[in-house]
């Protein structure tokens, strides 16, 4: 068993190297590119919930720091697989609640996987693009709540968030 879950833990942290790399892909003006993007987050995304139906959310306990980042990142972006996304958010939010798994992370899955549900966010994590060299968020259900939301979760406020990503 503790060779699977270091052999798990390993696969965990090649497939997070793997999307890192490819990420620049995701929205190349090359359809080729975006495809192949596509390709591997789907194929990620599968086997998370391979992962997910063995183990249940892979865990910093049962995985390491790492590797159960790389679980998040996975989730986060299986974005065409929304029971995946839903899946690992149901298994997040059990381990946020027995204090295995952070709230921060929960957040981010939960705005994405609300986005890809046609729904509004309700951390403001989740970018719809870039106006006037300003990142706009995708729409927020308490919009006004948005800071005191965050500050729960320990995300930065919107406006310090967003800065990272402003092009100048």
């Amino acid at each position: 068993m503790a060779h699977d879950i270091a052999a798990l833990a390993v696969e965990l942290k090649d497939m997070a190297a793997a999307d890192h790399q490819s990420s620049i892909r995701a929205n190349s003006d090359d359809p080729a590119e975006q495809l192949e993007w596509r390709r591997l987050t789907a194929r990620h995304g599968d086997r998370l919930g391979e992962i997910m139906a063995e183990y249940g959310w892979p865990t910093a306990e049962l995985v390491g720091e790492e590797a159960a980042r790389a679980a998040w990142l996975i989730a986060q972006h299986a974005d065409r697989q929304l029971d995946i996304q839903r899946r690992a958010l149901q298994l997040m939010r059990q381990a946020v609640s027995a204090g295995s798994a952070g709230p921060r992370e929960l957040a981010f899955l939960l705005d994405r996987t609300r986005v890809n549900e046609g729904r509004e966010q309700i951390y403001g994590t989740q970018i719809a693009g870039v106006k006037d060299g300003a990142p706009i968020p995708w729409p927020c259900e308490e919009p006004e709540r948005m800071d005191e939301l965050r500050a729960e979760v320990g995300i930065e406020p919107f406006d310090e968030y967003v800065a990272k990503f402003a092009i100048a």
